[in-house]
């Protein structure tokens, strides 16, 4: 197998005005608004949280990319401890009008800005194929190093099984240097940075809200034909 090339990497300063509008525009097809999609995972976010903490909603929660912060914008709803980081100065500036009661800062992209053991809960949602595969262990590593023992860290990702969602990254002006993981390459990362108790799941089958359909997608959660997935690990 070939290794994977490392694209040059885009700055998503360079969109920060028109990063929802460039992400309609390149799941259009599919017939649903990119908010559905944000719901989605932060309500598995939310569920996932309150199973695995007594306090839930005073755990602090640190989001890794946290972009214009769009799933934080949901989160903030029922969790009082957010933090946020990006790489890119303008988003993270957005990022902290759109939801000023959460907690927003610059990081290098390699050392996380935040003492060893210092998150309840550390998440990365659609980031790691952003980065250059060759820092894709060290990425995982920083997200094992802030999470407190027995905290939770969870990655979610574009699923290059599903073709829809190839079509998907491959209209996306802004996912040009996009290099997707498999599952099965997350779980290593995940086991070799000393997570435990790893789970994988497999979202975003069917592109209704309706709840009876997010029912049936946890019932079939175990197909590999998910637009997207998620890898929970325990610390």
């Amino acid at each position: 197998m070939k290794p994977a090339v490392e694209k040059k990497q885009i700055s998503f300063d360079d969109y920060v005005e028109n990063y929802e509008k460039e992400i309609q525009s390149s799941i259009g097809f599919i017939g649903q608004d990119h908010d559905f999609f944000i719901k989605v995972k932060a309500n598995k976010i939310s569920d996932i949280v309150k199973k695995n903490f007594n306090d839930s909603a005073n755990v602090k929660i640190l989001d890794i990319g946290s972009g214009i912060g769009l799933i934080d914008h949901h989160l903030a709803e029922n969790f009082n401890n957010l933090y946020g980081v990006d790489v890119e100065e303008g988003v993270v500036g957005k990022a902290r009008k759109f939801n000023p009661g959460v907690n927003y800062s610059l990081y290098d992209g390699t050392s996380l800005p935040f003492e060893s053991g210092s998150m309840d809960v550390v998440f990365a949602i659609n980031v790691m194929h952003h980065v250059v595969p060759s820092h894709w262990g060290n990425f995982t590593k920083e997200m094992f190093r802030v999470v407190k023992k027995g905290g939770i860290a969870l990655v979610f990702e574009h699923n290059p099984l599903n073709p829809l969602t190839r079509i998907a990254v491959s209209k996306c002006e802004f996912d040009r240097d996009a290099v997707l993981l498999h599952k099965g390459n997350l779980k290593k990362l995940f086991l070799s940075s000393g997570f435990k108790n790893i789970s994988s799941s497999y979202i975003l089958f069917l592109p209704f809200k309706k709840e009876f359909f997010r029912k049936i997608e946890g019932l079939i959660s175990w197909l590999p034909f998910g637009a997207q997935f998620c890898i929970v690990g325990q610390a």
